[in-house]
């Protein structure tokens, strides 16, 4: 099993819940995010943005890779901060957007 934190942009809440439930479904065991402040419109204190960075970066710590949720290849600032601490750590990077991450199917 290999322990796989998500990265990128909270403005991409599906694809975060696609691929946490993908990768989960292939036996990994999935890090990702507690909430989605842009798509949920939630209003972080500058302490809180650091705060939950420095958890972030933990989860990476934590992980055997990294899995980032790049719709179109958009990395911002802090994703791009979170891809920089992996690689310096050794950890491996993959990119949704150079997957064929097929979402499951759900039953009705």
């Amino acid at each position: 099993m290999k322990v796989i934190t998500l990265c990128g942009s909270t403005k991409f809440k599906k694809q975060f819940r696609e691929a946490e439930a993908t990768l989960t479904y292939q036996g990994n065991i999935v890090l990702s995010l507690g909430f989605f402040d842009q798509s949920e419109n939630i209003i972080l204190s500058k302490e809180q943005e650091v705060l939950f960075e420095q958890m972030h970066f933990r989860k990476i710590d934590m992980s055997d890779e990294i899995f980032v949720i790049d719709v179109d290849k958009y990395i911002g600032k802090s994703t791009r901060n979170e891809i920089e601490y992996a690689k310096r750590k050794d950890k491996v990077i993959r990119y949704y957007s150079e997957t064929d991450l097929q979402p499951l199917l759900y039953a009705k």
